[in-house]
């Protein structure tokens, strides 16, 4: 059962390293596979993040509260990526952030507990975490710039170009979360774009 449904993990992970099926049979005996219903959380701010998470399927955002309650949408996670605070996982402290599903979504979760045991029966792994961990921070760095250098208009058509398939599947206003405008701007945006092309 874990196998079959860890196959699009095991395709993801080939694309770096390779494993033999004695490796491939230890790391899926460390796994668990979970689902979550549309509004569940995966991480909760505050808590210990105890796992990484790989999406099967569905849609996740990871979020904070400020200190007026107000939600600040960080990333989006679909399927074939990675969701969790990886600060909170990394440190095991407090969650700065919120993993909340947008769709019903289905995970392969790493467990912390077992990184170590998994790192030592199969060494290549740590190749695996680190391209992803680099992925993440460039990602992470060229967010920081655009936020810094685009206009409102500007990042929300790198967003539709980096993320084609996201803008279909969550809310506006989650999108204008993530731009950092309110929905009514991003609104007037969309009605210039429409007017322009």
């Amino acid at each position: 059962m874990l196998e079959i449904k860890a196959a699009p993990l095991l395709k993801y992970i080939k694309k770096y390293i390779s494993l033999t099926n004695e490796e491939e049979a230890f790391l899926l005996s460390k796994l668990n596979y979970r689902k979550y219903l549309k509004g569940q959380y995966v991480v909760q701010q505050g808590d210990v993040c105890k796992q990484i998470n790989f999406l099967i399927s569905g849609c996740t955002k990871t979020f904070f509260l400020d200190d007026k309650g107000q939600e600040h949408i960080v990333l989006f996670a679909i399927e074939d990526w990675w969701t969790s605070d990886i600060g909170s996982y990394i440190t095991q402290s407090g969650s700065d952030f919120n993993v909340q599903c947008i769709e019903d979504t289905e995970v392969i979760q790493f467990q912390y507990d077992y990184e170590e045991e998994l790192y030592k029966e199969i060494p290549k792994l740590e190749r695996l975490f680190r391209k992803m961990l680099e992925k993440a921070l460039v990602s992470s760095q060229k967010r920081i710039v655009g936020n810094f250098s685009l206009s409102a208009k500007e990042q929300y058509l790198q967003f539709k170009k980096q993320y084609p398939t996201i803008e279909q599947r969550v809310p506006q206003y989650m999108v204008a979360s993530y731009l950092g405008i309110t929905k009514e701007f991003l609104s007037k945006i969309k009605s210039q774009l429409a007017l322009e092309s």
